[in-house]
């Protein structure tokens, strides 16, 4: 049976440095370190969520995916996010920075019930709405996300920058309104592309 449980300090040393050596040797894959971490469980720490399956497969997180670590004795999914923006503005929000479950665990509801607990938090928060940054070109996460609620409400030119040589990639800012929101204005969709230094 999977426990939904908040992310702890002890997490932290449990797969952190695990996924810093075991991602390092791929391009796509974010490095976080520990200070990343930190600032989340310090400012946000009821957003950081973590699905736990006694007895799971050997794998350790990134923002990408998964990948298999032998010796590990724990399956991890997790959600992180943070509230942010200006209520005077009606932009006070929740915000998904990463959301990340196992292949051999999808198709389970288990994004879903991540996101639906994020949701939760922001709600009870008094956000307006939830929003979270995605690659264009993934088309599984961005059909997941509309079928979650989510539409898009802008393009941010060039947001995920690219190594190797190849081109910078392009992102959806996707969004879902909250209760806060009765009009929905924060979901109507902007009419041209923004550069990442234009977001607020």
């Amino acid at each position: 049976m999977t426990t939904l449980r908040a992310f702890t300090c002890d997490d932290l040393f449990r797969f952190n440095n695990i996924f810093s050596s075991a991602f390092s040797l791929t391009s796509t894959a974010p490095q976080y370190g520990i200070p990343f971490y930190l600032q989340y469980l310090a400012h946000w720490p009821e957003y950081f969520i973590v699905a736990e399956a006694p007895g799971g497969e050997l794998m350790g997180y990134s923002d990408c995916g998964w990948c298999v670590i032998p010796k590990l004795m724990l399956c991890l999914f997790t959600v992180m996010g943070k509230a942010e923006g200006s209520v005077a503005r009606e932009e006070w929000h929740g915000h998904v920075t990463a959301l990340s479950v196992a292949p051999e665990f999808r198709r389970l509801g288990l994004a879903a019930k991540l996101m639906e607990l994020l949701e939760e938090i922001s709600e009870k928060k008094g956000g307006f709405f939830v929003d979270l940054f995605v690659r264009v070109s993934n088309q599984v996460a961005v059909n997941m996300y509309k079928q979650l609620g989510y539409s898009v409400y802008r393009t941010v030119l060039e947001y995920y920058s690219a190594s190797s040589g190849e081109p910078d990639e392009d992102a959806y800012d996707m969004r879902k309104a909250l209760s806060r929101d009765t009009e929905k204005k924060s979901i109507i969709p902007l009419p041209h592309p923004v550069r990442p230094e234009d977001i607020e």
